[in-house]
Parts: structure tokens; C-alpha cells; sequence
């Protein structure tokens, strides 16, 4: 039998009637013949009291406490959404991740996924069971329990369906799909009928809050197909999928934006004082992630090197620097904040140069100061002062025309 797995969101999850509504999903899937897992995110209300709680009586407590705490919150939603289909007369059972066979690193709040055990998953499946499995959550070699980082849930949904090879993944959360831009905030958003992965993960990592780039990137892996649709509404929603349709051929077929970034420089008395190499790998042993990086050396100028970070991130990445100072080398760190970035994705901008010149022309004219640049093959992102961010996105996206194209 075909498999499917589904994984909701808290907004989804955040009533009895919501949970109802859950279930109701997850039948009309196993009436059209497959076998269903569920993926349960956190309730967010809840995860934000036990956080207050924890707190409230240390400011100190251990990681791995933190991790057995916060786990309990999508435990709690699979178990609701298990009673749920229960009661509507289904055969159904909720599993913790570690129950699930999801083993992990041992790294905390941050785990990555090593390996999967689906034996037991396919156990009840044998039984005629719909599967709820909470999301965020695994465990490690010492059998303690950890969780994952955003977008914990989906990512435990697209291994879990890579290892069962099912045959896609739904993703329900409180928007009807991808669209050209955020529509709460750009005139003329249109959904997107499908995506690559390439430039969804693009998208993922230049702040859509969609789908997070680790889910991303394993559903290109293993080649699953992925549906993002409404929690709330039955729509059409956008299909992630490795070849899209080039909707009018575009060029550039989305604008994200992301708030909140921090441009650090460390600065070196010499050229022969800096690494690079030293410097970016001590930052990924903390997972600290970093975006843009420019290196200046200028004669007569002490040479620097400048990357953007997210502010969650900033205490982490200061502490990083300073514990590592004398080994680094540098002189003196710096930064910068009130800066975001504002990014134009698409596949079609390998084949078509001149995209970045029209593109920082359009700033230009607007009057907005771009800081910093990165480019790739589907992108280009301009760092720029973040109370200009939404007036850049709504540029972009007039510039290529986005409004006028054929979407669903």
C-alpha cells in the first residue's frame, strides 16, 4: 500500500476543533487507500508558558532538561490528534520521536537527524493503524531525549517519508502556498502552481518562513514530492518537485526578505594574522549559521572581513569570537545593526545575465542603499537598512513584473 505523510503545524493544532479538523484530513487520506503518518508540531502557546516556567525557576537550566521539557509539547498534540481519530472510529496510535525510531546527534535544541527506524511505523501500519508521530524530536546514542530547531516538524516528516518512501508529503500550515512574495506585505503576490527545490530552499534560506531549509534539502535528496497547502481552507496548494513549469518563462519567480540581520566585521592587524578557514569552521562547531561574507584587504588599510547572521544568533556568535580571540587572531569585531536582506530567486537567472544590473538599478532609482551583496546561480541578496525592506521587496517585485504572471 501507498504511503503518505502529513504534517501539521500548531496554528493547525490549537483546538479541539482544529485537532478534529486534523483528524478528519487524516481519514479522508486512509479512505483513498494509503497509509498515513501524521506529523504533530508544537502547540506554540504552550511551548511559550513551559519556556516562561523554566525560567521562572532558572536561569540556567541544562540543555538537556530543556530538550525533555519542550519535547512534551508535540507529544502532547499527537496523543490529542490519536483520541481524536479514535473517536471517529479509526484505529490510530501516537508515538514519541524516539518511539518512532528517529535516532540523532547529541547536539541540543538542535539535534540533526542520523538515522531512522521505521520498523516499529510499519508495525502498526500492518495493523491497519493511522500513525501520529510528534514532530521536532528524536533521541541520541545515551538515549536522551532532543529536539530539533525550527522547522523541526516538517523535517521529521520529509525523513520519515524518505525512509518509508512514501509516495509525497502535505505540509499544512496557515498560508495556501508559495507565493512570488509575502502577501501581507507586496501588492500583487500570486501563488506559484509549483517550485523547485533549489529555489524553494533559495527562498527557505533568505527568509521565507515556509518551509525551513533543512526540510528543504532532504526532500531534494531523496527526491520526495512535497505539497504546501492550507490548514484552514481546501485549496490547490504549490508543489515542490526537482523540474517546474516556467510560468511566461519568468526570469525571477520570487522576492524574500528577511528582518533582523547583523553585519559583524572582525578586523586583523595583517593579512598573514587572518583565516578564514579557522574563523567560519569554529562558527559552524557552534551552529552559528553565516550568510554574506566580504573580504576587504585595501593597501594601507588594516584588512577585514564582514558576514551577516540573524540576531538570534548574535550573543552566540560574539561569545564564539571572543572565547577564540587569541587563537583567531583578529584585532577588534565590530557590527552593524537594523539591516535586512532582500533577495530576487529563479531558475531562469543562470541563462540570463543582466538580472543583478536591473535589479540594483531599480534600488538605485528607489533611493535605497545596498550595503552588501551575494549572488548564486538563482539569486542575488542586498543587504539594506531594514526600515527600507518592504519598500524594496514591493521594487523587486514590480521591477519583474511578478503581478502579471500566470499563476493558480
Amino acid at each position: 500500500m501507498e504511503k503518505i505523510v502529513m504534517k501539521f503545524g500548531g496554528a493547525a493544532l490549537a483546538s479541539t476543533e482544529h485537532i478534529q479538523n486534523v483528524a478528519k484530513k487524516a481519514i479522508a487520506e486512509k479512505e483513498r487507500g494509503f497509509d498515513v503518518v501524521v506529523v504533530t508540531a508544537a502547540m506554540g502557546s504552550m511551548a511559550k508558558e513551559l519556556a516562561k516556567m523554566a525560567r521562572d525557576l532558572s536561569d540556567n537550566a541544562s540543555k538537556r532538561e530543556l530538550d525533555a521539557l519542550f519535547s512534551t509539547t508535540s507529544h502532547l498534540t499527537s496523543t490529542l490528534v490519536a483520541i481524536a481519530l479514535q473517536e471517529e472510529g479509526y484505529d490510530a496510535v501516537s508515538l514519541t520521536g524516539w518511539q518512532a525510531g528517529i535516532q540523532t546527534d547529541d547536539m541540543y535544541s538542535n539535534a540533526r537527524i542520523d538515522e531512522i527506524d521505521a520498523s516499529r511505523i510499519e508495525k502498526h501500519f500492518t495493523q491497519g493503524e493511522i500513525v501520529i508521530v510528534a514532530g521536532e524530536q528524536g533521541i541520541d546514542n545515551s538515549r536522551n531525549i532532543t529536539t530539533f530547531s525550527k522547522g523541526g516538524a516538517e523535517t521529521s516528516a520529509i525523513a520519515i517519508a524518505a525512509k518509508l518512501k512514501a509516495e509525497r508529503v502535505d505540509i499544512y500550515t496557515n498560508v495556501d502556498g508559495v507565493y512570488t512574495a509575502d502577501p501581507n506585505h507586496v501588492a500583487g503576490a500570486q501563488k506559484l502552481k509549483e517550485i523547485s527545490y533549489d529555489e524553494m530552499l533559495e527562498l527557505s534560506n533568505l527568509g521565507s518562513q515556509i518551509l525551513h531549509p533543512r526540510a528543504v534539502e532532504l526532500a531534494k535528496k531523496f527526491q520526495i514530492p512535497v505539497i504546501i497547502r492550507s490548514s484552514e481552507i481546501d485549496t490547490v496548494g504549490t508543489l515542490l518537485k526537482e523540474e517546474v513549469e516556467m510560468e511566461k518563462n519568468l526570469i525571477v519567480r520570487g522576492v524574500a526578505y528577511e528582518s533582523d540581520v547583523i553585519r559583524l566585521t572582525v578586523g586583523y592587524d595583517a593579512y598573514s594574522n587572518a583565516s578564514l578557514a579557522d574563523m567560519f569552521t569554529i562558527l559552524a562547531e557552534n551552529r552559528i549559521n553565516v550568510d554574506i561574507i566580504v573580504q576587504a584587504i585595501i593597501d594601507g588599510l588594516k584588512p577585514t572581513v564582514s558576514f551577516t547572521i540573524l540576531k538570534e544568533e548574535f550573543a552566540d556568535a560574539l561569545r564564539v569570537l571572543e572565547d577564540s580571540k587569541l587563537s583567531l587572531g583578529f584585532s577588534f569585531a565590530d557590527f552593524e545593526i537594523g539591516l535586512a536582506k532582500v533577495s530576487i530567486i529563479g531558475s531562469g537567472m543562470a541563462s540570463n545575465p543582466g538580472v543583478a544590473a536591473r535589479m540594483f538599478d531599480r534600488l538605485r532609482r528607489e533611493g535605497i542603499l545596498v550595503k552588501m551583496v551575494s549572488t548564486s546561480e538563482i539569486k542575488v541578496s542586498v543587504v539594506v537598512p531594514q526600515d527600507e525592506m518592504i519598500r524594496a521587496a514591493n521594487a523587486l517585485h514590480d521591477e519583474f513584473n511578478l503581478e502579471q504572471a500566470l499563476y493558480i
